[in-house]
């Protein structure tokens, strides 16, 4: 059976990392985009079973970044977790209007980062 491709987009490289080593270690595939631009543009129609975001990033934030994922049409069903420092409940609302279906506040465990994932790939 194929690994799956999570897309982690995050603008500190050492999140990316960490996220990547885990998610590696638990036998994914992972892609990194630094900003939500980028990470649309890796959107070429490869099979991508979840993106993790960040909510506050350059270019392209978050929101936005799951706004125009759910405009297409190879994407639109993809689960998308935020993984971010925002709390506040209205924020939390933006995303889910937005289209996110996960949201985890940093600092997080590794091993609730993994049950996360899993759960919305499986």
């Amino acid at each position: 059976m194929a690994k799956k491709t999570i897309l982690v987009v995050d603008d500190s490289s050492s999140l990316r990392a960490v996220v990547n080593m885990a998610l590696t270690g638990a036998g994914y595939d992972v892609i990194e985009a630094g900003d939500g631009q980028a990470a649309l543009n890796m959107l070429d129609g490869r099979p991508i079973a979840m993106a993790i975001c960040d909510v506050n990033m350059p270019v392209l934030n978050g929101i936005e970044f799951v706004k125009r994922v759910k405009l297409l049409n190879a994407y639109k069903f993809m689960p998308v977790m935020m993984l971010t420092t925002e709390s506040q409940e209205a924020k939390k609302n933006e995303g889910r209007t937005a289209g996110a279906r996960a949201w985890m506040v940093k600092p997080f465990t590794l091993e609730q980062l993994k049950n996360a994932v899993a759960k919305l790939t499986a």
